[in-house]
């Protein structure tokens, strides 16, 4: 897959890139024709911290409040960055320490997604950010989104490395990359998808944390 990848420019800053694989690939909710690859942004010091930049300049004049950021899909070194950027001014927080809070959902054994005892505090009553690698159909962000509210957090935005829609309900979303930014891209239910039809085989399973081969 790697000899077939395509590089991708944000329209907004042509400095921040992605790769994306053309193909059949199918989510746990959908069927999609490109591949994305969010590595880079995920693992590289230097393109979280810059990936992290834009996304707080997105948020601008739309947040105004962040307590904390809830990381899924391994998404901890970009929400470090863009901690540190949204502390530079510009956005409020609550915290008695005056730092943004970064966290992580646990998943059990039945996938379900809960916050221990101790990482509690930090969602209760707190003005949260949700940040994903990827957005598709959305509903890994319903999932995620109804979790921070059970816990008593008030939910400002969500933000992605890339995303498919720009509004969950009545929640804003501020990804870095969406579908303007690649060319062709399309989703797909699974009863709709024309790759399917034509009998082409899925090429692999797809997330936000990578992909796995069939």
């Amino acid at each position: 897959m790697r000899d077939r990848m395509v590089k991708f420019y944000a329209k907004d800053d042509n400095t921040i890139t992605l790769n994306a694989t053309p193909g059949h690939f199918a989510t746990s909710s959908s069927h999609i024709n490109f591949y994305i690859d969010v590595t880079r942004l995920k693992v590289r010091a230097n393109e979280a911290r810059e990936a992290a930049r834009s996304i707080k300049n997105k948020m601008l004049h739309h947040v105004t409040t962040v307590d904390t950021i809830v990381c899924m899909d391994g998404t901890e070194v970009l929400g470090a960055y863009l901690a540190e950027e949204l502390e530079k001014g510009h956005f409020a927080n609550n915290n008695k320490h005056e730092t943004v809070y970064i966290v992580s959902p646990e998943v059990n054994s039945i996938n379900q997604l809960l916050f221990r005892e101790n990482v509690r505090p930090a969602i209760e009553g707190k003005n949260v950010l949700l940040l994903l690698a990827t957005m598709t159909t959305g509903e890994t962000v319903r999932r995620s989104l109804e979790c921070i509210e059970y816990y008593g957090g008030n939910i400002v935005g969500v933000s992605s490395i890339f995303g498919t829609m720009t509004k969950v309900g009545n929640t804003e979303v501020f990804p870095l990359f969406t579908t303007d930014d690649l060319p062709g891209y399309q989703t797909y239910a699974p009863h709709e998808c024309p790759y399917c039809k034509k009998g082409i085989p899925i090429e692999a399973m797809v997330n936000g944390f990578g992909y796995s081969k069939l």
